[in-house]
């Protein structure tokens, strides 16, 4: 009778053991999704119960149990990454275990182009929801304060920020994403400034970052950029005035609504370059690498005017004469 009874325990323990072992290896190798991504944030805090209850509310197909046994055994618990993690119907529960380990997290990207201002800047991240906004009610004067920078050179945010593509994970806050913006800046800056030409009428490398952003302002053609440095360079170094509008816009300010009127071009402000000797005292946009090698490595003509031909490009000329025929020819007539 032992026997039987010692047989029968033996029989039902190799049936919940061989039971078992099967549910184990369809918990291991099954993917839990089909055909279908989702997203999972863990945050800090979660325990193992709550992350496993944000996995089954996204409809996945795990067994708590085994979620729990293999991330126990793998020593995962403890090491699981906060983040917001996208997770493909490819996945195996290990895979997704060892993602979460490995803290490889969903990319999120915003992008700040050239050209743009630094309020566009703070729009942009503004309106972005998967960054921490700690910014919105800063003064935009005390932000450099915020990277440790020199506020008696730099006072003013604008032009200081690299315009690119930036990845980051979600609950990435808004300064230290202007802060990598700030940084790359420098880096470019500091690389293009050591290759110079010789012979430029700069004493720092944050003028040339101010003449780039007026470069980068008045053309997007990059073949024309050294040229239109060359101009304002020889306009520099022969004490004309810049007379540049776009700098007359960005000083300006609100009350810039399409035109620039007469009377604008001779309003003093610290921008207005019809007005004011050399470079107005900061950058007016930010400044892409093309724009600032071009102010390094200015096109060495004679030309010292330019008007718009209405097609994206320029006509340059050496005399104030040649000068007010392309004007007569491309903006006067067209009026």
């Amino acid at each position: 009778m032992n026997n039987k009874v010692i047989g029968f325990t033996l029989l039902v323990l190799s049936f919940i053991g061989g039971w078992l072992w099967m549910d184990y290896q369809s918990a291991v190798s099954k993917p839990p999704l089909i055909g279908e991504t989702v997203y999972v944030d863990i945050e800090r805090g979660d325990s193992l119960n709550r992350i496993i209850d944000k996995l089954l509310a996204q409809n996945m197909d795990i067994k708590p149990f085994w979620f729990k046994v293999i991330s126990l055994h793998r020593g995962a618990f403890k090491k699981l990454k906060t983040g917001e993690y996208e997770l493909t119907s490819e996945l195996t529960l290990p895979e997704i275990l060892t993602k979460f380990v490995e803290g490889k997290t969903k990319q999120h990207t915003i992008t700040f182009p050239e050209g743009w201002d630094f309020k566009g800047v703070l729009r942009e991240i503004e309106r972005n929801p998967n960054i921490e906004h700690t910014l919105s009610s800063a003064d935009l004067n005390s932000i450099m304060s915020k990277f440790r920078a020199d506020v008696t050179i730099h006072a003013s945010p604008e032009g200081l920020f690299f315009p690119d593509t930036y990845f980051f994970e979600k609950h990435t806050s808004d300064v230290s994403l202007l802060k990598r913006a700030y940084d790359k800046m420098q880096l470019v800056l500091q690389q293009e400034w050591v290759n110079k030409a010789e012979g430029l009428p700069f004493k720092t490398p944050y003028e040339a970052l101010i003449l780039a952003s007026i470069v980068e302002k008045e053309t997007g053609v990059i073949a024309e950029r050294p040229l239109i440095a060359g101009v304002f360079i020889r306009r520099l170094e022969q004490k004309m005035l810049l007379q540049t509008d776009p700098t007359v816009i960005y000083g300006m300010g609100e009350s810039y609504q399409g035109d620039i009127r007469s009377k604008d071009l001779t309003t003093a402000t610290p921008y207005n370059t019809y007005v004011i000797s050399g470079l107005p005292p900061t950058p007016i946009a930010m400044p892409g690498r093309e724009a600032l090698y071009a102010v390094l490595h200015p096109d060495k003509g004679d030309s010292l005017y330019f008007v718009a031909r209405g097609d994206g490009t320029h006509v340059f000329s050496a005399t104030l004469k040649d000068h007010n025929l392309a004007v007569d020819k491309f903006q006067r007539n067209k009026k």
